[in-house]
């Protein structure tokens, strides 16, 4: 699994990456500016949550049960919220109709939450161990 995990880290780690980098030089000419900073929220939250994932597959504080949980919480919370963010902010060049994304943004904040307080639960529960 932690293997699985790494894998899964490694891809959103680059795709942030190349969408920070597509944000920074082609959305910049196209976007206002709020829909950028949306933009870039959107993959800034996706890189923290590459990096939580890089350390958790490599963590010895957790156990397997453990890190499944918060991988699948880190992995839809990115997906609902940064990818909502992602076509909400870019709907004025895709033309997509994005309203019914507005609600998803914070379900997949509440999944990115859930999973700092699952480790935060694990953490002290390994403790009273």
């Amino acid at each position: 699994m932690e293997r699985k995990i790494l894998i899964v880290a490694a891809i959103l780690g680059m795709v942030a990456i190349i969408l920070g980098a597509f944000g920074a030089h082609a959305l910049k000419k196209v976007l206002a500016v709020e829909a950028l900073t949306s933009f870039e929220t959107g993959v800034r939250y996706q890189m923290y949550h590459a990096l939580f994932l890089l350390f958790i597959a490599n963590s010895s504080l957790l156990g397997l049960k453990e890190k499944v949980i918060v991988f699948y919480l880190v992995t839809i919370g990115v997906l609902l919220f940064s990818g909502s963010i992602y076509l909400l902010s870019t709907s004025v060049i895709t033309g997509l109709k994005t309203k019914i994304l507005g609600p998803i943004t914070p379900i997949g904040g509440m999944f990115l939450i859930a999973s700092w307080g699952y480790f935060l639960y694990a953490l002290i529960l390994k403790n009273t161990n």
